[in-house]
C-alpha cells in the first residue's frame, strides 16, 4: 500500500509552512494532507485547545490510515502534540514518525520563559511583527520565505496554546512509541535542552542534526528536509513489502 503522510505545523503558523513538502511529496507521488489546527490558518476564528487540537490530528491521521501506512511529521508545538498522540495508551494508526524541533519539555521555568518571550513581543506596536518579519527574512531562504506566513500569524491563540503544553506526559508518551521515529533538530535550535534524554528513553528513534540551522528547519532547508522525509518513506516502504 501506498505510505501517506500528514503534515501538523507549529505555533502561531499554518498549513502553509510545508508547502515546499507538499510539493515535494505531491511531485514524487505521495499522498499528503497539512492540517491547520484550532486558531490558525483556515481555522483562525476558532479556540484553540488541546483536545480540538489532538481531534484534528487524530481526524488527518484515520482518514488518511484508511488508504495506507501513516508517516505523521510535527513541527515544534505540532510533534510535541504528535508525540503525545502516537505515545498514547491505545496508540493510533501510525506507521512512523518524524518530530521536528520539538526535543523539550514545556514545562517549569523553560515555558514561563517562552511565554513572557511572547507576550513581550505582543506588547511592541504590531504586535512585534516588524521585528518578527525582518528575522524571517534573514534566516528563511526566498522559496519558502512567502509560504511561512501566508496562512496568517495565530497571535491570539499563542498564549493559550503554550500554556496548554504544559500538561502533556511526553516522556511516558515517548516510552510507550513502538514506531520508527526520527527526531530533527536544527544545530543551532533552543529546543534541543532535553535531546538526550529523549534519546535515552525514545526505544526506536534515530536524531538528525541539520548544521547551520535554528529552529526553522522545514521551511529553512527544505530539501533537507525533503531528503529525511525520504528516508522515513523508504524506510516504511520497505517495511510492508
Amino acid at each position: 500500500m501506498v505510505v501517506q503522510v500528514v503534515l501538523v505545523h507549529g505555533i502561531r503558523t499554518s498549513a502553509t509552512m510545508w508547502r515546499a513538502q507538499v510539493d515535494y511529496l505531491t511531485d514524487r507521488g505521495t499522498p499528503v494532507t497539512a492540517v491547520d489546527l484550532p486558531g490558525h490558518g483556515s481555522r483562525m476564528a476558532e479556540e484553540f485547545t488541546l483536545e480540538s487540537a489532538m481531534a484534528t490530528i487524530d481526524g488527518a491521521v484515520r482518514s488518511a490510515a484508511a488508504r495506507g501506512p501513516v508517516l505523521l511529521s510535527g513541527h515544534s508545538m505540532g510533534g510535541l502534540l504528535c508525540v503525545e498522540y502516537v505515545g498514547a495508551e491505545d496508540p493510533p494508526p501510525v506507521a512512523g514518525l518524524i518530530a521536528a524541533s520539538c526535543t523539550a519539555i514545556p514545562r517549569s521555568v523553560g515555558l514561563a520563559a517562552y511565554r513572557m518571550l511572547a507576550r513581550g513581543f505582543d506588547s511592541l506596536p504590531d504586535r512585534g511583527m516588524w521585528l518578527t518579519d525582518r528575522m524571517l527574512d534573514r534566516i528563511l531562504p526566498d522559496e519558502t520565505r512567502a509560504d511561512f506566513g501566508a496562512g496568517g500569524y495565530a497571535l491570539d491563540a499563542q498564549d493559550t496554546a503554550l500554556r496548554s503544553l504544559s500538561v502533556l506526559d511526553l516522556l511516558a508518551a515517548l516510552h510507550r512509541i513502538d514506531v520508527p521515529l526520527w527526531f530533527v533538530n536544527g544545530q543551532y535550535d533552543q529546543l534541543r535542552v532535553n535531546e538526550k534524554l529523549f534519546m535515552r528513553i525514545a526505544q526506536h528513534a534515530e536524531l538528525v542534526v541539520v548544521p547551520r540551522t535554528t529552529h526553522h528547519v522545514t521551511v529553512m532547508r527544505p530539501r533537507v528536509f525533503d531528503a529525511l522525509l525520504e528516508v522515513a518513506l523508504t524506510t516504511l516502504e520497505s517495511s510492508d513489502r
